[in-house]
């Protein structure tokens, strides 16, 4: 009997340790993947100025070349310019994919819609700048909370999973 409470205790304790690290991972995640939006519209800016692609092209690329939840939406905007426009398909595929971002970014980044396809180069180029400059100032936030943040949540998941236990016995 009191090898079946040590495994339920056990249980509850890494359960909820468990939990606090799902959380305070969210964090990290999110802070990697406004870098890889940062990189990927690096070499989107690079593509537009030097090679003259068209933009579902360079976004087929770039989503090969990134290896995650970033390279998915870059994917999904490709597929949905042969439908519609480039910027009305960027927005769609930041609102189907599952991303770690918040709505502050979602909204920085839905910026670069509104001239995605529809102006000159220099036009094009310019509002990429803009975004990644929001984006830096969206990296430096993301940052912060991280480390105020992460920490706090693994703690408070073992707390909370010694709490129980102690509750329970």
């Amino acid at each position: 009997m009191l090898a079946i409470k040590i495994i339920i205790y056990s249980f509850i304790f890494l359960s909820s340790s468990l939990i606090g690290i799902l959380i305070s991972k969210k964090y990290s995640n999110r802070v990697n993947e406004l870098k890889e939006f940062k990189n990927a519209l690096n070499i989107f800016k690079t593509k537009i100025r030097y090679t003259y692609e068209p933009i579902p092209e360079i976004f087929s690329e770039i989503s090969e070349s990134i290896n995650s939840n970033i390279g998915n939406v870059f994917k999904n905007a490709a597929k949905k310019m042969e439908i519609c426009t480039a910027g009305e398909a960027w927005d769609m595929a930041l609102k189907l994919d599952d991303l770690n971002i918040d709505e502050e970014d979602r909204t920085v980044l839905k910026n670069l819609s509104k001239l995605l396809g529809k102006t000159d180069l220099e036009g094009q180029l310019s509002q990429i700048e803009y975004t990644t400059d929001f984006l830096d100032k969206q990296i430096k936030k993301a940052e912060i909370q991280k480390d105020k943040n992460e920490k706090m949540y693994r703690t408070l998941g073992m707390i909370l999973g010694m709490v129980i236990v102690i509750i329970l016995v």
